[in-house]
């Protein structure tokens, strides 16, 4: 084996080709930042059945992966127009409590990889549910900006293209505190969560909120990763983040968030959904089955 290729990473124990972080975190996250989920979401199991990673330290690696590549993606979204500060404001502001929480959960509760492979085969078969509820399918994306029309305490109204839309405020704040428990347990944040609610609840187009979604998973990481790094834990169980192995990954999601923030808007929506669906169905029967 060619040692230079070779890298141990020493927080973690993990032990794999140099290339093979960046190449899995560009790959995933090309597709996922399409409809505004990061890649940390599918990163997760790829730790678990590929690199063996399977500590509260791998929910807390993919929370740096967050923090490294997400920006290209949100740089993207910005200069078409297309980064919805409001919702994305409103998402972390409901999560970020949740997330000390979900530290906890995982910490105490989830540590032990026998445990934990089923939470995440249950997580990732509710979001393929979510979305495969919603039978909607859209056309083609129109290049517009996101504007908003109102805020007020009760609901938010925008209009995207030649469609105008709404959510109630109440309602989406408490689904983000719910998700940025479950999130931050499984090790994204939170904020991508958000997004089957958003398609199958409010019938909000993925086109418009893709932006938004990313900046709240990129703000709600931030309180995650703090939450890993200073709670307290049990004595034998790994919390703090293999910061080395989270920025490989990171390295090439960065790269992989903004190019698939620029394809996004010439995909139509319904092959976005039919592609995660698939996905997640998949990685959810290989995690949940006995053995």
């Amino acid at each position: 084996m060619n040692a230079p290729l070779w890298h141990h990473f020493a927080v973690s124990g993990v032990e794999t080709w140099l290339w093979l972080p960046p190449l899995a975190g560009l790959v995933i996250t090309f597709c996922t930042s399409m409809v505004g989920i990061s890649g940390a979401f599918l990163l997760l199991p790829f730790q678990l059945a590929v690199l063996g990673f399977a500590s509260p330290a791998a929910s807390a690696t993919n929370l740096v992966f967050n923090l490294v590549a997400i920006p290209g993606g949100l740089w993207r979204y910005a200069r078409e127009g297309r980064l919805f500060w409001p919702l994305a404001l409103v998402v972390s502001a409901g999560g970020a409590p949740g997330t000390f929480a979900g530290a906890w959960l995982r910490t105490h509760w989830l540590a032990d990889r026998a445990s934990f492979e089923p939470f995440v085969a249950a997580v990732l078969a509710y979001l393929a549910w979510r979305l495969l509820a919603d039978r909607h399918r859209g056309g083609a994306a129109p290049v517009a900006g996101v504007r908003l029309l109102a805020w007020n305490r009760s609901e938010i109204h925008f209009a995207y293209g030649d469609h105008q839309h709404r959510f109630g405020l109440p309602s989406m704040l408490a689904f983000s505190f719910l998700v940025g428990v479950v999130g931050t347990a499984y090790g994204i944040g939170g904020g991508s969560f958000i997004v089957p609610l958003c398609l199958a609840w409010y019938r909000l187009p993925v086109h418009a909120i893709a932006g938004a979604t990313l900046a709240a998973t990129f703000l709600t990481s931030v309180f995650a990763l703090a939450a890993y790094t200073w709670m307290p834990a049990p004595a034998d169980v790994a919390t703090r983040p293999d910061w080395a192995l989270g920025i490989a990954f990171g390295m090439g999601g960065m790269a992989g968030a903004y190019l698939g923030a620029r394809a996004q808007k010439h995909v139509p929506q319904g092959v976005l959904r039919l592609f995660l669906v698939l996905l997640l169905c998949g990685l959810a029967i290989y995690l949940g089955w006995p053995g």
